[in-house]
């Protein structure tokens, strides 16, 4: 893998992307409309009315995808031009999947004011900003400040996208196992900013924050502990649970964001009846699927492995969210943007799956149950679900500053563009 990896990056053109013009460069007049001097009438229309940038320009189709390289990918800090492979990576799916362009910016800077700044600055160029692999918890203050200071979409998919497909999942565990979410005690295992973020959302479907219980490094996070900052305060439960392993008993569902091998199989057995385990660990889930299964039969499990089923990824997300949002050209991601994600994704995995998909996966096949609660990547029907869910939230939300044309005539925009 890994000479097959390097190997594929530096053929040349080297990297994964490239930038390519989209109008004709066949003569002269061709580059004198292109460039000087006819590129002064947009312009100088642009300059009577900003809107106008998105008639003239890419901008309305352009997301900046900005990392300090702090977080990355299960590296770890490993810096902003060790993290350059994975922010092309994400162009690379942000394309293929929703056929949005990209400019990856890494920025060399960890302090958070100085990271704000420049992003900030950088908002005449995009359309949407999509923050990545930026450590907790310098990554809610800078999501916090960069949605307050900017007018474009900013959106840290660590967090919000984790936690979207998540709810998906949730969503149809719960449609599955008869489970009220009102009544299910929570495990989170991980509390940066996907645990956080997890934790802030599941609210919103229904689970009681006094039922959620986050654990980190240190043990589950309660009432008595004085080394927490004030992000994890807002989950410090009062417990007599010091570990893992103390807080798992009757736990109805575990989510792990954090490393592998952080549960056993005594763990799994000691959870309530039909529990549901979401282990995300990367590469390697925090308990194995197979160990898992092994031991309890009335489990309903996902990882974030393509080789498991119900894989928790973040491309059935961030690509069509920010789909939706360019396309309407919304100010801000909103939780009920969020949601809508989330349930139009729960929903899709309810329908009759096209053989298409099927073929997709070696002809495997896929019906909605325990083993297929949220829907494949490589499921074409997801753009046509979730972008149109996330625009008429967009709009339904007041954020949207341009009209929705409906169901009918956005999915045929999709489709075209698509093509193209």
């Amino acid at each position: 893998m890994r000479e097959k990896s390097l190997e594929y990056h530096s053929l040349h053109p080297k990297g994964k992307i490239q930038v390519v013009p989209t109008k004709p460069t066949r003569d002269s007049f061709d580059l004198s409309l292109a460039y000087s001097p006819g590129v002064a009438y947009p312009c100088l229309e642009i300059k009577e009315n900003a809107d106008l940038v998105y008639e003239y320009t890419n901008r309305g189709n352009l997301v900046g995808i900005i990392t300090n390289g702090t977080a990355i990918l299960g590296l770890g800090d490993i810096g902003p031009l060790a993290g350059k492979p994975v922010m092309e990576g994400k162009a690379v799916l942000f394309k293929k999947f929703a056929g949005i362009d990209v400019f990856d910016i890494e920025i060399d800077a960890k302090d958070p004011e100085e990271f704000v700044r420049a992003v900030k600055l950088l908002e005449p160029t995009f359309g949407g900003i999509n923050l990545e692999d930026i450590k907790a918890p310098e990554s809610f203050y800078i999501e916090e400040q960069l949605i307050e200071r900017m007018n474009i979409p900013v959106f840290h998919d660590d967090q919000h996208g984790t936690a979207i497909i998540t709810v998906a999942g949730l969503l149809n565990a719960f449609e599955l196992n008869g489970k009220r979410p009102a009544d299910v005690k929570l495990v989170i295992c991980g509390a940066g900013a996907a645990g956080i973020a997890i934790a802030e959302l599941v609210q919103h479907i229904g689970i009681r924050k006094e039922h959620i219980f986050l654990v980190d490094t240190k043990g589950v996070i309660h009432s008595d502990r004085t080394d927490i900052n004030d992000i994890k305060k807002r989950y410090a439960q009062s417990t007599a649970a010091r570990t893992l392993r103390d807080v798992m008993q009757d736990a109805d569902v575990f989510v792990g964001v954090s490393v592998a091998n952080m549960i056993d199989s005594e763990m799994v057995l000691s959870m309530a009846k039909n529990p549901i385990i979401f282990a995300l660990a990367n590469p390697d889930p925090e308990i194995p699927y197979a160990v898992a299964k092994s031991v309890r039969s009335d489990i309903i499990m996902g990882t974030g492995r393509s080789d498991n089923p119900n894989q928790v990824n973040n491309v059935l997300g961030f690509p069509f969210i920010f789909r939706g949002a360019l396309d309407v050209r919304a100010r801000h991601i909103t939780l009920e943007m969020k949601l809508a994600a989330a349930r139009a994704l729960a929903e899709l995995a309810r329908l009759e799956v096209p053989e298409a998909v099927s073929l997709a996966y070696g002809g495997e096949k896929f019906s909605f149950g325990p083993e297929y609660i949220i829907p494949k990547p490589f499921d074409q029907r997801v753009l046509f679900h979730v972008a149109p869910a996330v625009a008429e939230a967009a709009v339904q939300s007041g954020t949207a500053r341009k009209p929705y044309p409906g169901r009918e005539l956005y999915t045929a925009f999709l489709e075209g563009l698509m093509r193209t």
